[in-house]
Parts: C-alpha cells; sequence; structure tokens
C-alpha cells in the first residue's frame, strides 16, 4: 500500500505532532525514523535538519521528497517550526525544486491552539512578535525577524472570508511568486489555508507546523463510504438488533439458503450486492440465512459472507466493517487479507473498535460482537463508529 500523504518534518517531535493531527482525523499514521515502505496512509518522517546550514538541510529534504516522489505518494506536507526557526526557506525550495515549476508553496506557521498566530505577515506567540521572545535569542537557531513574509521573500496573501477557495487559488497564482505565506489568527483561518490548498490541488505544497495539519487532514478527504455490517450469527440478541437496523431503513442484503449453497444463484445475488453497494447508502445489512432444516452448515455460510465482504470493500466504497458472531467475524478478517485486527476503543461493553491488521485492506475500521452482547440499537451505534472513523482519501484530479 502506497502511503496518501507524506509528511516532512525538520525535527522528530514536530513529525509526531503533524501524524498525531491525521490520526485524529481518522487516517492510518507512522512516524519513521527513515523513509521506507510502510502500510499507513499517512507516514512522517524527519530530516534532522533545522540545525544544519541551508545548504545541507535542502538536500535533505530534497532527498525525503525525490524518494516519496519516486514511490508514489501522491501528497507531501512540509512541516516546519510553529516559531520558523532553522532553515526554512532553503527547505521550501528544495520541495519545490523536486515538484517542479508549476507548483506553490502555500506557508502558514500559525497554531493558534499552542499560542502560534500569524496577523499582517507578523508571527506572534500568545501576542509577542516572535523575535522578542526567548525564540528570538535562541543559542542555535534564533529568529531575528517576526515578519514571516520578510522573512520567506514571500508575498503576503490575504483570504477574504467571503470569497470562493478557488478565487483564493486564482489569487495564489496571479502572485506570480512560487511561494506565499497567509495569515491565520485562529482555527477558522487555518480552514481556509487548508481550503485553499485543497483548491490549488496538485499545483500546491502545504507548508506549515502540527497547526495546519489538522485542518487538512479533513479537506483531503471525501465524505466517508458505507459501514457495511455482516451478521453471520444466529443469535436471538443480534437477531433482534439487525431486525431493529433493517427498521431504521437501512437496505439489507439477506441470501436464502438456495443462493448461498448454488453456484448460480449465489452470483446473481453477489451482483444484486454490488448493486446495492454502488449506491453508497449510509449503512448497508448483509445478513446470513436462518439454518432451517440444517443442512446449511455455517462454515458455509461465513465463508460465503466473508468472500462477498472482501469483494464489497475491493470494488465498492466502504468505510468501515462490523462483523458479528466469532466464527463469522474471523472469516470476513481472513477474507480480507487481515493477520488480526489492532484495537483502538470500543463502541459499548463486549463490543471492541479497531483496524483491520495485515493485508491489502490495512486500516480499515472494524468493530466486532459476539451473539449475544449489547443493546437494541448496539448494531446501529457500531455502524456509526465505523463510518466515521476514518474517510477516504480525496483525489484531487478527480
Amino acid at each position: 500500500m502506497t502511503p496518501q500523504v507524506a509528511v516532512i518534518a525538520d525535527d522528530l517531535t514536530g513529525a509526531g505532532d503533524t501524524a498525531l493531527q491525521f490520526t485524529e482525523a481518522g487516517w492510518t499514521s507512522e512516524l519513521l525514523l527513515h523513509t521506507g515502505t510502510s502500510t499507513a496512509e499517512v507516514v512522517a518522517v524527519t530530516t534532522d535538519s533545522r540545525a544544519l546550514d541551508p545548504a545541507e538541510a535542502a538536500q535533505r529534504v530534497r532527498d525525503a521528497t525525490a524518494e516519496f516522489l519516486g514511490a508514489g505518494v501522491p501528497r507531501l506536507y512540509k512541516k516546519i517550526d510553529s516559531t520558523v526557526r532553522g532553515p526554512v526557506r532553503a527547505e521550501i525550495d528544495a520541495v519545490l525544486d523536486a515538484l517542479g515549476p508549476e507548483v506553490i508553496a502555500v506557508v502558514c506557521p500559525a497554531f493558534p491552539a499552542v499560542g502560534r498566530t500569524l496577523v499582517d505577515g507578523t508571527l506572534l506567540v500568545d501576542g509577542t512578535p516572535v523575535a522578542d521572545t526567548s525564540v528570538g535569542r535562541d543559542p542555535v537557531t534564533p529568529v531575528t525577524c517576526s515578519h514571516v513574509p520578510t522573512l520567506l521573500d514571500a508575498p503576503l496573501l490575504r483570504l477574504a472570508p467571503e470569497r470562493h477557495p478557488d478565487e483564493w487559488a486564482r489569487e495564489a497564482r496571479a502572485t506570480g511568486s512560487r511561494v506565499v505565506v497567509v495569515d491565520a489568527a485562529d482555527d477558522h483561518d487555518l480552514d481556509r489555508v487548508a481550503a485553499l490548498t485543497a483548491a490549488l490541488g496538485d499545483h500546491a505544497v502545504a507548508v506549515g507546523s502540527a497547526g495546519l495539519a489538522a485542518p487538512l487532514a479533513r479537506h483531503w478527504r471525501e465524505p466517508a463510504g458505507t459501514a457495511l455490517v455482516v451478521v453471520t450469527t444466529l443469535h436471538s440478541a443480534t437477531a433482534e438488533q439487525a431486525a431493529r437496523l433493517r427498521a431504521s431503513g437501512v437496505p439489507t442484503l439477506a441470501p436464502t439458503s438456495r443462493q448461498v449453497l448454488d453456484d448460480a444463484a449465489w452470483a446473481e445475488f453477489t451482483g444484486t450486492a454490488l448493486a446495492t453497494a454502488a449506491q453508497r447508502p449510509e449503512v448497508l445489512l448483509l445478513q446470513a440465512p436462518e439454518r432451517g432444516d440444517g443442512s446449511l452448515r455455517a462454515d458455509v455460510v461465513s465463508a460465503r459472507l466473508g468472500a462477498l465482504t472482501a469483494q464489497l470493500v475491493r470494488e465498492g466504497e466502504i468505510a468501515g466493517l462490523v462483523a458479528t458472531g466469532g466464527d463469522g467475524a474471523r472469516a470476513v478478517l481472513s477474507a480480507l487479507g487481515g493477520t488480526g485486527i489492532r484495537v483502538t476503543g470500543h463502541v459499548a461493553p463486549g463490543v471492541p473498535l479497531g483496524t483491520v491488521v495485515g493485508g491489502p485492506n490495512a486500516g480499515l475500521p472494524v468493530a466486532t460482537k459476539a451473539g449475544g452482547f449489547g443493546g437494541p440499537d448496539v448494531l446501529t451505534e457500531a455502524a456509526h463508529a465505523v463510518g466515521t472513523t476514518r474517510q477516504r482519501p480525496r483525489n484531487d484530479k478527480e
């Protein structure tokens, strides 16, 4: 799996803080000490370049950028210090060199949540110009200029709130500069900077602190796909929970015993399931048939539903899964090529929430539930949990 976003930071703590912003927005993220393979959607690396001279820092950033581009990573985020310490302009230029002449760097180091704001181009730390704080006396990387456009030799772009992001994008291009600095006094301003970056698409690289990473993580996502609830158990409690889900209007795929046992009938049912999933309902219920006279074995049902689940995930837009029943949940996980579940929390007592580990679907949100567990609305709650845990990466080329 190729990561969707690469964060190139100038120190390790900044790389970790930025990766956290993506994690909290529902992406799978990893902090790596060196560029390399990863199954995460977002990888963050450090060039350890903040205290280096501009030429050496630029070379490290250029190398990291080239490696990620060569691996096919579609988006880069250049993480800089929120107080602009280090050879910032040299590192920005290095990224731009690798990306090509059509790309603009959108720069906003602000992080209002920790007191870093950018007002009329001046970087303030708790209201004080950064050069007048202890940062200005830093023994290794002192910041002697508080006006970021002056520091970076770049124009200041003001984003009028009443205008559309596409208009901001035209204004950014009209500056004729490959680097633009944008104000942000609060989180609403940061959201506008992220919207500008998203509007520029492949023609922009975002440069900022962990503050800008948070709204970018949201803007680089499309609405979530479908939460698929797979019920393989016949426990009466789960049957009642599934009935509650159906009563709320959730579309239901419920094969008959004949469809499960007959290959041709199953192929027809699979086509119906794929067509239903293609409509992208918020929640979709896939429910096992009654066993009837006992001729329908549980392992056959689990295998069929597991394989269909994997096909729906592969060909559809599934945001996450809810799997009920121990044997059925195992069959689903195996069909997905997973090796386990990374447990991250719970939906309700006895209903763990996590993400798939291993295989092509690593990171897919999943909740599992034993047949007899949970209240009447637990499947609804679980579907909501997996449906909002992670959203699909946005493709700006679409």
